[in-house]
């Protein structure tokens, strides 16, 4: 006589989502990857080095509450080169779910744009007072004229018509010069280095420093923003995502093989572009 059994179902191991990485491990790891330190994180995020090192921990307490905390890991996986969507989806999971968007009441945009009929309408007065002195002024000048025109006419006979003035000749305006087909190039100072940056299929994290050390900038390029940079010696570049990037040094056009996602750092300097 068997005391009890289990069923083959209760003995197979539950499936769930729990062993996947956390998000800060997640967002640790891409980071690592990306070559980019903690600090150089916080720079192009503008979310302070403890709150970025509280992340990476999942210690979302110092985010000061949900929306920050969604928004948080939104820029840190951009910053990264991931895709923000399936952590902050974790996220949302493991704290209850997103809270529903309150609509907005379309009474009080009703009433907002809804014109005071109380208040006069100062404009419209001012205009007709113009148009009503400018009438009376032609009216008294054109009787005048009419007073005038007939005494000529009794005394002198009619009047004869105005003479025909020659037409004037058409002023003729040159065509302005075309340019020639190396006007970008020539248009680049030749003692100068000057870089231009354009995320063509992509966006990606770009960091630019001049010969001194000054930051020129540091943040996401947006796909289809551009970024030029001059100095009089040399810049430094930092690419998160150099595949995506189209490179212009001194006007001349940069062939690489950059793959996607791939971390590069050049250093450009006057005359023919060379990768530093």
């Amino acid at each position: 006589m068997s005391i009890g059994s289990n069923s083959p179902e209760d003995d197979q191991p539950s499936i769930s989502d729990d062993n996947r990485p956390s998000i800060g491990r997640v967002l640790q790891q891409a980071r690592v990857r990306a070559g980019l330190t903690v600090e150089e994180v916080s720079s192009s995020t503008r979310v302070r080095v403890p709150i970025v090192q509280a992340i990476e921990e999942d210690d979302f307490t110092r985010c000061g509450g949900d929306v920050y905390a969604r928004g948080h890991i939104r820029t840190f996986a951009r910053a990264v080169g991931i895709d923000p969507d399936p952590l902050v989806a974790q996220y949302d999971a493991a704290h209850g779910g997103r809270p529903a968007p309150t609509p907005a009441a379309p009474r009080f945009e009703a009433e907002r744009i809804r014109p005071d009929p109380r208040r006069p309408n100062w404009t419209a007065a001012m205009v007709a007072a113009i148009v009503a002195v400018v009438g009376f002024v032609g009216f008294t000048l054109f009787n005048g004229n009419d007073d005038r025109g007939g005494s000529t006419s009794v005394a002198e006979g009619p009047t004869p018509g105005p003479s025909k003035k020659p037409a004037a000749k058409p002023t003729r305006i040159a065509n302005p010069k075309p340019e020639s087909s190396e006007s970008a190039i020539a248009a680049v100072p030749q003692d100068k280095v000057t870089v231009k940056l354009t995320a063509i299929d992509d966006k990606s994290w770009i960091s630019a420093k001049s010969f001194n050390g000054r930051l020129l900038f540091d943040g996401l390029l947006e796909k289809g923003q551009s970024k030029t940079f001059t100095d009089d010696d040399r810049i430094d570049l930092v690419l998160g995502n150099a595949g995506a990037i189209e490179l212009f040094v001194n006007g001349k056009k940069v062939e690489n093989e950059f793959k996607p996602g791939q971390v590069e750092r050049l250093s450009y300097t006057k005359g023919d572009p060379e990768a530093g």
